[in-house]
């Protein structure tokens, strides 16, 4: 059964790519089937027609290599990776991982156009990958963070105006481990989370005590209270959403109650933000 789902998987992700964008011609000679054929999955995967023929009619298993290949070949996403892996019964190998992810264009432009909904976005680590202006003047002014030092985590940790931002900093910081022991397990092969960790259990040894007690998170949602210098107190809900673009980076928001005092001090900081500000400064994205 799982054997002919992988093998209609494989058609649909195969019918949904451009011929053009792979150098085939796609004009001329009429072509039967929508997307790529067979034999241009197999030579760009380097097996025979026969073998993916096979797999694909659910008569062969494929091996963890080849499902890579026809992985990388088809374009899958992360999601769609896994899903073929899971379908074949296999593990699926360890992604090799930039040193830095970079949030992409349209989700940055989307960013922006949240000019009263303070926003940003972690990356694997914690690494903060991407802002909004009001993210910036709510927690910190990123763009003037060395990039080495651009970790929420690390922030939490080692900046004494992140640190004292929020009322509950133990159950923040708690989290942020929660989701830094999360990754190390994904990515056990990474070497800047295992640097990171190596550095924070260094010279933070609340942080060892938190990474031993090995608890693990993932997004979530919640109310929190934060002393901000500039307008006070701000009691403010958060929620993480997963990028369409990145399922590995996960989008932070922070929206106060209608018609509370905490949202009106929250335009008074939008305002202050936009006053003799041309435009918002952020990473480059791609």
């Amino acid at each position: 059964m799982r054997a002919r789902e992988l093998g209609a998987f494989l058609r649909a992700r195969r019918a949904a790519l451009n011929p053009a964008t792979f150098g085939v011609p796609v004009s001329g000679a009429a072509r039967r089937v929508p997307g790529l054929r067979r034999r241009e999955v197999a030579e760009a995967a380097a097996i025979s027609v026969e073998y993916y023929t096979r797999i694909e009619q659910g008569r062969m298993a494929a091996s963890g290599p080849v499902l890579a290949d026809l992985a990388r070949v088809l374009r899958l996403t992360d999601a769609h990776r896994a899903y073929l892996f899971d379908l074949a019964g296999k593990v699926e190998p360890t992604l090799p991982h930039p040193r830095r992810q970079v949030v992409q264009a349209p989700l940055q432009r989307a960013l922006d156009d949240l000019a009263t909904t303070p926003a940003f976005v972690l990356g694997r680590r914690t690494d903060v990958i991407g802002w909004n202006r009001l993210g910036a003047a709510l927690i910190t002014d990123f763009a003037a963070v060395p990039e080495d030092e651009r970790t929420f985590i690390w922030l939490l940790f080692a900046h004494p105006g992140v640190r004292s931002l929020y009322a509950d900093w133990q159950d923040v910081v708690e989290l942020a481990v929660a989701q830094l022991r999360r990754d190390s397990a994904r990515y056990p092969d990474d070497p800047e989370l295992a640097r990171l960790v190596e550095r924070l259990s260094a010279q933070f040894p609340e942080f060892i005590e938190m990474w031993t007690v090995h608890e693990v998170a993932g997004r979530g949602t919640g109310r929190k209270t934060l002393h901000h210098p500039l307008v006070g107190e701000l009691v403010l809900d958060w929620e993480i959403l997963a990028s369409a673009l990145d399922p590995d980076q996960q989008i932070v928001l922070w929206t106060a109650e209608a018609g509370s005092e905490s949202a009106s001090r929250l335009r008074r900081l939008a305002d202050s933000t936009r006053a003799g500000c041309s435009a918002p400064e952020h990473p480059a994205t791609r």
